[in-house]
């Protein structure tokens, strides 16, 4: 096995970048590709939030699900054009920095830290949409399967609580070293693959209806005097919640043996496995529901088609795979956390940045770095202890966080390849070789149409998901801010990062972006 301290070709190409190879390359093709599906883990969001897109617009919101994923397909194939020319942890940081300069990056990297921290809250809480449905035990607050539904304050306390042991499990396993978060997150996909492949199976072989059903809005809920494109346009945030994070393996570049090769075919592979399986789920869900209008999809969601149709033993092994798809996803989502908090500290962008850019020499993780993302999410949890929205609210606002984040990177992005086009060389745009001797991933003359597209879906995605919605950011009906959250808060993330980019600017933050473009042309 090759020594961290060997002399290799992906160590003399980050070396071209400024940096040292102090990360442990222990990530291959398949660990790369888990990385990304067990970030957007899709046992995990769609057993979370099914009943959030059923309840808002009825079977018939299936279809937000193609139009998410073909707006995330065209931002993957940008980012894969940029993983093959920056294999750089703490990439969307990486690549916001180099095309648009350190300032804009910094904030972009700012960005989706908060959102990284928020998405790891949110998915640990995925538990309680499931663990109590396997035991009644697991309702540590109340007692009762009865008072376990998200939207209840005992649901919400205890989702809570079940989240931050989760949280304690993960950073254990994130300081150890990446050894064994590979490890533990390439055996979790391993058994989400197996477990989706099973209920699709099943549900398919138990079907009550047929594909009519996807354009029955029966159930829905929109606002009394609305039309239902507005309730249709509040379920796509299911989809948006789940098809986020395929970027997980440019993270992990610095990690990956080959990553200029690697990383751009794992990037797109895992949010086309992610589309493709998600669909035919949601799909074979609503063939096999016991029914669209006992209210119960809207409540329970997933969990309630899965055991009416495997029965209750059955049911509740199925379930155990989505814990297992859950407890990856809130690893995989700490670990991409943590590099991009460890390559703003590496380049002196963050405050303690001498302690969170140490990577422990045995281990080859930023322990300082898991342990924050970590205890931020505590700390996201502990926060919303009271709130009965905490389910919906943190999912729609860490999303919209990283749809900014991903904004900060394809935006810039299409200036470069404007300017390309008209004669200006970019080095986001520069032609080259990966490390099997291959052509570096390129869109070519597609370049131009695929990334205005992925703008343009980008923006709208982000009005759709922080539109102060009261059903999604205020339950109680009546409080101002909290259905105002998420422009106030987003907001407020900016206000802070001001404040904080204002003091390091009179420090010694040093530019992210080398002149290595005659390098890559020459590679």
């Amino acid at each position: 096995m090759t020594s961290i301290t060997e002399a290799t070709p992906e160590r003399a190409d980050l070396a071209r970048f400024g940096y040292s190879q102090e990360l442990h390359r222990r990530v291959g093709s398949f660990a790369s590709f888990a990385a990304g599906f067990s970030f957007v883990s899709i046992l995990t969001t769609v057993f979370q939030l099914f009943f959030l897109g059923y309840g808002f617009g009825g079977a018939a919101f299936f279809w937000t699900w193609p139009i998410v994923f073909a707006g995330q397909l065209l931002v993957a194939l940008n980012f894969s054009t940029l993983a093959a020319r920056f294999p750089i942890s703490g990439s969307i940081y990486q690549w916001s920095s180099r095309l648009a300069g350190s300032t804009f990056g910094w904030f972009t990297g700012w960005i989706m830290i908060i959102g990284q921290i928020l998405t790891v809250a949110a998915a640990a809480i995925a538990l309680q949409a499931v663990l109590p449905s396997i035991w009644t035990g697991f309702q540590l607050v109340g007692g009762s399967a009865a008072n376990s539904s998200p939207s209840t304050p005992t649901g919400a306390q205890n989702a809570v609580i079940l989240g931050v042991i989760l949280l304690l499990v993960t950073t254990v396993i994130n300081i150890v070293g990446i050894r064994l978060m590979t490890l533990v997150n390439s055996t979790g996909v391993v058994l989400e693959l197996l477990g989706v492949t099973a209920i699709i199976i099943a549900l398919f072989s138990h079907t009550k209806r047929g594909v009519s059903v996807l354009v029955n809005t029966s159930g829905a809920a929109p606002t009394p005097g609305s039309p239902y494109i507005w309730a249709f346009l509040a379920s796509g945030l299911m989809a948006a919640y789940v098809m986020v994070g395929f970027d997980s393996a440019g993270e992990l570049s610095e990690e990956t043996r080959s990553p200029r090769h690697i990383a751009p075919r794992t990037i797109i592979r895992a949010l086309v496995v992610s589309g493709i399986g998600g669909a035919l789920l949601l799909i074979a869900a609503l063939m096999a529901a016991p029914s669209l209008t006992d209210g119960k999809l809207a409540t329970v969601g997933m969990p309630y088609v899965v055991e009416a149709v495997f029965g209750n033993t059955a049911g509740r092994i199925m379930l155990v795979d989505v814990i297992i798809a859950i407890c990856v996803c809130t690893l995989a989502c700490q670990t991409s956390g943590s590099r991009m908090m460890f390559s703003m500290a590496r380049q002196q962008a963050l405050p303690f940045h001498k302690v969170l850019s140490r990577v422990n020499p045995r281990t080859g993780t930023p322990i300082a770095c898991s342990i924050v993302v970590g205890v931020g999410a505590v700390v996201a949890l502990v926060v919303n202890l009271p709130q009965t929205a905490v389910f919906t609210a943190l999912s729609s606002l860490c999303i919209a966080m990283l749809y900014i984040g991903y904004l900060g990177v394809t935006g810039p992005l299409l200036l470069h390849r404007i300017r390309a086009a008209r004669g200006r060389p970019s080095e986001a745009t520069a032609e080259g070789i990966d490390e099997r001797g291959k052509k570096l991933f390129s869109l070519g003359k597609w370049g131009i149409p695929v990334t205005v597209i992925a703008v343009a879906y980008q923006v709208l995605a982000i009005i759709n998901l922080a539109w102060p919605r009261s059903l999604v950011y205020d339950l109680t009906g009546h409080t101002w801010w909290l259905q105002w959250s998420a422009p106030l808060f987003i907001g407020g993330t900016l206000i802070i990062g001001y404040l904080v980019h204002l003091r390091l600017r009179g420090g010694t933050m040093t530019s992210p972006a080398p002149e290595v473009i005659k390098a890559e042309a020459a590679a």
